[in-house]
């Protein structure tokens, strides 16, 4: 696996790629961990190489103390991505994709609205933003992300149908830990004792989509899947919803397309969830 770090160089190596098949991209943040190896796992099977790419977007993140604390190991993430596979690592330098005078930004509407783009504003704006100018540089044949940020997933889908931008983006299922929690870079912030409350969220989850199923009143499910993380001791809770998995628009009975969304605070890590009903 070579590692680039300019757009020069990156032009040079994409045309090489290119000239044996088809590319795939894997845009992420660093601080891999097996959730984001899965998506490398599911890029090679639909492409014959794949680029991952390491960017800490300061644009997506709208508390410079949230960008200050996440995590970085680069090294560590280049051994992981190699031993998965991964035939290009691009990790731009911030002036590739914000230079001087950078004056865009791409907006989603209706799509980003809601849940993360109520609970952190402009947020969105810092992923599509950041997530076109990803895509337009490498123009890959598909773009692979995670189910975990559904959200995000519909926003980008969103965002590539609008643009023309001409990439198939796929979702990969959320990989889990054992107990079900949801990985995450930001489980690494996690103290051992909110580490094991933290579990309390995928079974907040579990536990609405049973009762829903079961013919529990929509409103008097969520209810209830809050207070149990309130008595796990989650500080704050975003949402807890149950939405149209196409619109993200909030349901008050399930159909087949639903889908339910978490985020809640434990200390200072905020963590997210979703599964499908």
């Amino acid at each position: 696996m070579q590692t680039v770090r300019d757009s020069e160089e990156l032009t040079r190596r994409l045309a090489d790629l290119r000239r044996n098949g088809t590319i795939a991209l894997v845009p992420t943040m660093g601080a891999l961990h097996a959730g984001h190896l899965a998506l490398i796992d599911e890029a090679r099977r639909h492409a014959d190489a794949v680029i991952a790419t390491i960017f800490v977007n300061p644009t997506q993140f709208n508390d410079p103390a949230d960008l200050a604390r996440y995590p970085r190991s680069e090294a560590e993430d280049a051994r992981k991505l190699e031993d998965a596979g991964c035939d290009l690592l691009w990790v731009p330098a911030a002036s590739d994709i914000y230079p001087q005078g950078f004056a865009t930004t791409v907006h989603v509407a209706g799509i980003s609205e809601r849940w993360e783009g109520e609970a952190r504003p402009g947020h969105f704006d810092g992923v599509a933003t950041v997530v076109a100018k990803l895509l337009l540089a490498v123009r890959p044949d598909v773009g692979v992300f995670g189910e975990k940020d559904f959200q995000q997933l519909a926003v980008i889908r969103r965002m590539v149908t609008d643009l023309g931008i001409g990439a198939e983006i796929l979702g990969a299922p959320t990989v889990r830990d054992a107990d079900g929690l949801a990985l995450s870079s930001r489980n690494a912030l996690l103290s051992a004792e909110q580490r094991k409350a933290a579990v309390a969220l995928p079974r907040a989850l579990d536990a609405a989509r049973n009762s829903i199923a079961g013919g529990t009143d929509v409103s008097q499910a969520l209810d209830s899947a809050k207070q149990a993380l309130s008595d796990a001791g989650f500080s704050r809770i975003d949402y807890f919803a149950l939405v149209d998995a196409s619109t993200l628009e909030p349901l008050d009975q399930a159909h087949n397309a639903a889908r339910l969304l978490a985020a809640a605070v434990i200390g200072t890590t905020r963590l997210i969830d979703n599964i499908a009903i």
